[in-house]
This record gives structure tokens, sequence and C-alpha cells, in this order.
């Protein structure tokens, strides 16, 4: 069953928040007013994992300026998240916080944990209510692209400040949207 439309899950976890070099305590209510995107990934001291993590803080800057909190998670203690931090030149580079998952609570309510006990890569946008508006989730092997998170959280706002609007493929800020009705049946 899809997450889409649906509130996250309860939980508290502990985090290092990479920017401020400290450990916090995160929970689903730090979610709620603001947008967030939620960063499943598989684990700490990894492959495709710091990649995918160093392309997630190129677009820190413009999520922040979009009024977006960036979460990473994985089944890693945030611990270890603080010890990858302070020896990968990639993931030294982070400014956004990182959640540990070691109980898989937070990965078996976003419906990413695998049989082996690790978060599959997922990405959630989820808004200021706590409800989740898109998500993604790639297969092991398959790097994302963060880029792309810019327009899809676009749109998302857009169609969330203009209700009975909504956002065509491949738009962009600025360009028209749609109004669903029985004038467009057929017409597009």
């Amino acid at each position: 069953m899809s997450l889409i439309g649906k509130e996250i899950i309860e939980f508290t976890a502990d985090a290092y928040h990479a920017g401020n070099g400290k450990f916090i305590t995160v929970s689903n209510e730090d979610l709620k007013g603001k947008w967030s995107v939620v960063c499943f990934y598989p684990a700490d001291f990894s492959f495709v994992c710091p990649t995918e993590l160093e392309d997630l803080q190129e677009q820190y800057a413009a999520l922040k300026e979009l009024g977006v909190e960036v979460y990473s998670v994985s089944t890693d203690t945030h611990f270890t998240h603080k010890a990858w931090h302070d020896h990968s030149d990639a993931i030294g580079k982070l400014e956004y916080i990182m959640i540990g998952d070691p109980s898989h609570l937070i990965s078996l309510g976003f419906d990413v944990l695998d049989e082996s006990g690790l978060s599959q890569r997922g990405t959630f946008i989820i808004d200021p209510d706590g409800v989740v508006q898109a998500l993604e989730i790639n297969a092991d092997g398959v790097g994302r692209d963060a880029s792309v998170l810019i327009d899809k959280i676009h749109a998302a706002q857009y169609v969330r400040n203009h209700p009975g609007e909504v956002c065509p493929a491949k738009w962009k800020e600025g360009i028209e949207t749609l109004t669903p009705s029985l004038d467009l049946v057929g017409k597009i």
C-alpha cells in the first residue's frame, strides 16, 4: 500500500547533526511545520551511499531556500554516523541531520527495510503537515540524483498553495499548470 498522502509514523531517534557536530534527538514532530526530505540509504562506510549523500549536500542550500530540511537515515547508529563524518572526505562535507535507526522502526514505518536489515534507497518529500507527497525507491546499485528534488518540491509546494491546479510532466516554476475539468478530458 502506498504511503503517498499518509502521515509519517511516530518515531523518536538519536541523530548526528553534521552541521553543528552534536548528537541530537529527532522525532516525527520535528518534521512538521516545514517541508522535509528524508533520504534512506543502506549503510555507512559503503560505496554508492557517500556519493548520494554528498550530492544531496550539494543541493542543500537550494533546498533550504525552499524551506526544506534534509534528514538522512540508515540502520547505523548516530555514533557510526559521526565516525563516518569524521573519516570520509565526502561525508565530512555534510551539514544536515543524519538519523540512526538501529531499531529499524523508522525504516519499517517508511516501508524501506529489506530482508537483510538494511534500508533501501528511499527518498521521501514530506509536507509541513507530516504527510508524504512524493517518494522514490531505487535498487541498491542505482544511485540517486538530488537535483531532481528541487523541481519536485517546487511542484508539491505549488499544488499545496494552489488547490485545484496540477503540475504537468517536466513542470518548472513559472510554467503554466493545469486545472482538471471535463473540458480537458481527451484534449491533452
